[in-house]
């Protein structure tokens, strides 16, 4: 660790915390033994410095934490819209669609649509998408919860082939959830304050302008 740390020419916390999670291969630990050195001391040293850095992640995880005091409405209106720029879309005229896997962004974005955009509850659709050998009821169940969209109100459950993640672990069990909201004055309100935003951060000689013909 001292080497890499010399070689990279940055602190050896910096590389205890990037090497932290590596698990020795039977290989490695052959030559650590060859070399003189007790491969069960190594595993021990490094279960105490794994549990250690986990111990200050978490430190740190909570300490900014407890930076957050207040989320103000106008902060929230920001937040949702960056949200909606980078996960919503954008082309399909006349329909709000957010679509993400992530549940405390499900849950922002209602509290959003809700709060700053007025959308009354009848308004509301959810979309389930997974792969077609996961229960779909305990997905619908999940999301219904998360969205406080009931079931009722939801299309049906889609589900999705993906060659790249056949025979390993799923990684997404409840699939991803989508908000939809058929309201073609929102889409474009969202669409105005995207490119509000836009024009006031970028100068304007170098904005790209926008693509009218998305949505209009």
């Amino acid at each position: 660790m001292n080497e890499i740390a010399r070689i990279l020419g940055v602190a050896k916390d910096s590389v205890s915390l990037w090497t932290g999670d590596i698990e020795l291969t039977s290989r490695q630990k052959q030559k650590l033994s060859e070399h003189g050195r007790s491969v069960e001391s190594v595993e021990r040293r490094r279960l105490a410095r794994l549990t250690n850095e986990r111990a200050r992640r978490r430190t740190y995880f909570e300490e900014w934490i407890t930076k957050i005091e207040r989320v103000s409405k106008n902060e929230l209106f920001f937040l949702g819209t960056a949200l909606y720029w980078g996960e919503g879309s954008k082309t399909n005229r006349g329909t709000v669609n957010f679509t993400i896997s992530d549940p405390q962004s499900i849950q922002i974005m209602m509290r959003y649509f809700k709060e700053w955009c007025n959308v009354p509850d009848l308004k509301f659709r959810g979309h389930v998408i997974l792969h077609p050998h996961l229960d779909a009821q305990k997905a619908e169940r999940y999301w219904s919860r998360i969205s406080g969209i009931p079931i009722t109100r939801f299309h049906k459950t889609s589900t999705q082939h993906n060659k790249a993640s056949q025979n390993k672990k799923d990684s997404l069990p409840l699939g991803t959830f989508s908000i939809g909201i058929y309201d073609t004055i929102l889409y474009l309100r969202l669409m105005g304050w995207m490119q509000g935003m836009y024009n006031r951060l970028i100068e304007k000689n170098r904005q790209v302008p926008p693509r009218y013909d998305q949505f209009l």
